[in-house]
């Protein structure tokens, strides 16, 4: 039950015995207001953090992706490891580097 005056910065309430006063300064009420503010831009800030980690999050490869799944970013090609063996152990190498 109080009424605020934002003119004079008083704040009248009703009291126990009478109406109870609160005054302020100029000076208190613009350094609250800066603090609010910046506070305010600590929240914006602190929301796009969090959406930006929550993106990055679901952009993250799969941890449990074995090795074996292994896909080469460019072309490749077969190289025999010994070309007078008879078995088929071979290398694979970039499709634009040279057999030898």
């Amino acid at each position: 039950m109080a009424v605020p005056n934002y003119t004079y910065l008083k704040l009248k309430m009703s009291g126990p015995n009478s109406v109870i006063t609160i005054e302020s300064m100029y000076e208190h009420a613009y350094d609250y207001d800066v603090e609010c503010i910046e506070y305010a831009k600590a929240l914006v800030e602190a929301e796009t953090l969090i959406v930006n980690l929550d993106r990055l999050g679901s952009e993250m490869p799969n941890s449990k992706r074995h090795a074996r799944t292994f896909e080469p970013a460019e072309a490749v090609k077969l190289v025999p490891v010994d070309p007078n063996c008879p078995d088929d152990r071979v290398l694979r190498i970039s499709a634009t580097l040279d057999i030898k």
